[in-house]
């Protein structure tokens, strides 16, 4: 059983009043700069073990009567068709996603900003998408030398040329369906056309990661170097923290390399700068939450290991380069673990060795491991996703959940009719021909009753799994890794 490391309730009470505080010291107004994923954090939740995955969210609700929401999108992603990879949807579908669900908690959302705006033809047809269909859309242009040219940007050519977000509630988050949107700069931008309207608006950012109270090298930090290799985002101690306090706190080297020009920006707008260092900027109370050090620091090596595997997968099919493994490896090595420490890998590499074909391991709430291999009737995936809820559901390894007789006709439809060269079941037929044989099967009926349980379980598949297979192993909440390895010679695989 996962041990719990993380204080949820106190995180929400926390956090919420940590902002609360932080809208006070500039008075008006506070554009709060909201880093990482709103509605489904689940790295969070991976390596704070407690941490509710829609925990900002939570806390957001928390000052709904005194917030409203910018969406900020990189005009550049939406020419580019850029993916948020762990839920393989487009940047420019996320921001309807997330419109959609702001509205559906009540939350306020004053609009679009586009940044970086050069008159693309697919970013003028997406603006115009979103006005249709009611959603107010405002543009911000390219600067030149932005960052590094205060005289510029704090000038009617600079900010002053992009349109102002009319806002009316004291609280103003800026958040983006992924990094590199902007966020900062349509936050700045706004305080600075604010100032020039008389208003007295602030700045603060929101950023989960990496935690500033907890050690450049806990695990936890390591292990959002983990999730970043492709932003080359490395942890340090902020030297202006050090130099200011005499204390030792932990940001990244955008936020420092950064910090001299936004200070600058902020003696320019306010007069003289809030802050004397990076970690200044922050609310974060995350680091204040957890419970058992020992526990997280255990999930944040899991998640770490996990991170090299998925990169290691993304250079098998060509998606990134060498340098990323590199890093991934790197940092393994940093936080003293090998993939040997990942228990389920053992299990699924002995199962593939046994058979010797694909295998597929996933390892129970006590420590137990069920496994899966390629069948005539199922693949690894389905069989493991089979074998567990048997176990976690005490019905006998050698029952049958489904006839053969239900199974034959969904393989059939299959290769003569749908052109999939493989009849075996993949994990969502699998699932959709269990909840059939429910109905009138009491014993498949109790191993539907436990699938909320296979959330948060570990997996290991010796070979790369499908699309399909890996989408329904992500919605059952399974943390999945798999070894680079592929499951034919082809190339093109339609299955």
């Amino acid at each position: 059983m996962k041990k719990i490391g993380f204080d949820n309730d106190k995180y929400l009470s926390m956090q919420s009043q940590k902002i609360i505080e932080r809208i006070g010291q500039f008075g008006d107004k506070l554009y709060l700069e909201f880093g990482g994923k709103l509605f489904d954090d689940y790295h969070a939740s991976r390596v704070l073990p407690g941490f509710a995955p829609d925990s900002k969210i939570r806390m957001l609700e928390k000052l709904r009567d005194s917030a409203e929401i910018i969406i900020a999108i990189h005009a550049g992603d939406i020419e580019h068709n850029k993916v948020r990879n762990d839920l393989d949807i487009a940047y420019d579908r996320e921001v309807l996603r997330l419109i959609d669900m702001f509205r559906k908690k009540e939350l306020l959302v004053s609009g679009v900003v586009i940044t970086r705006y050069s008159h693309q033809p697919s970013v003028d047809a997406f603006a115009e998408k979103l006005r249709r269909l009611g959603v107010k859309v405002y543009l911000h242009y390219p600067i030149a030398g932005y960052p590094q040219n205060p005289s510029l940007i704090l000038s009617d050519e600079g900010f002053g040329r992009n349109e102002f977000v009319e806002t009316t509630r004291p609280l103003v988050v800026v958040t983006a369906p992924g990094p590199g949107s902007g966020k900062l700069a349509v936050c700045l931008s706004q305080v600075y056309q604010e100032y020039m309207r008389g208003v007295r608006a602030g700045y603060a950012k929101f950023e989960t990661f990496p935690i500033w109270n907890l050690p450049v090298s806990h695990p936890v930090n390591l292990a959002y170097e983990a999730a970043t290799t492709d932003l080359d985002d490395v942890n340090m101690i902020d030297p202006f923290h050090l130099e200011a306090y005499g204390k030792m706190t932990t940001n990244y080297n955008r936020d420092v390399e950064s910090f001299p020009v936004l200070n600058t920006m902020f003696e320019h707008i306010y007069g003289a700068s809030p802050y004397h260092s990076p970690t200044d900027m922050g609310v974060n109370m995350v680091g204040f939450c957890i419970t058992d050090d020992e526990a997280v620091r255990h999930a944040a090596c899991q998640e770490i290991i996990r991170r090299y595997y998925s990169a290691a997968c993304a250079y098998k099919r060509g998606i990134i380069g060498r340098e990323q493994i590199d890093k991934a490896e790197f940092i393994m090595s940093r936080a003293g673990v090998t993939v040997e420490d990942r228990p389920v890998v053992a299990a699924a590499l002995q199962r593939d060795h046994e058979t010797g074909g694909a295998a597929m391991a996933i390892e129970l709430p006590d420590g137990s491991m069920v496994t899966g291999k390629n069948g005539t009737m199922m693949g690894a995936a389905a069989g493991a996703i089979v074998n567990a809820l048997k176990a976690l559901a005490g019905i006998q390894p050698d029952i049958d959940l489904i006839a053969p007789i239900v199974l034959q006709p969904i393989r059939e439809l299959k290769t003569n009719h749908f052109g999939s060269e493989n009849p075996r079941l993949h994990s969502d037929e699998l699932l959709y021909a269990l909840s059939i044989c429910a109905t009138t099967n009491p014993t498949a009926a109790r191993a539907m009753k436990v699938i909320g349980e296979l959330r948060g379980l570990e997996a290991h598949s010796t070979v790369m799994l499908s699309r399909v297979d890996l989408e329904v192993y992500r919605r059952l909440g399974i943390n999945l890794t798999c070894e680079p390895q592929r499951k034919t010679n082809r190339l093109f695989d339609k299955n």
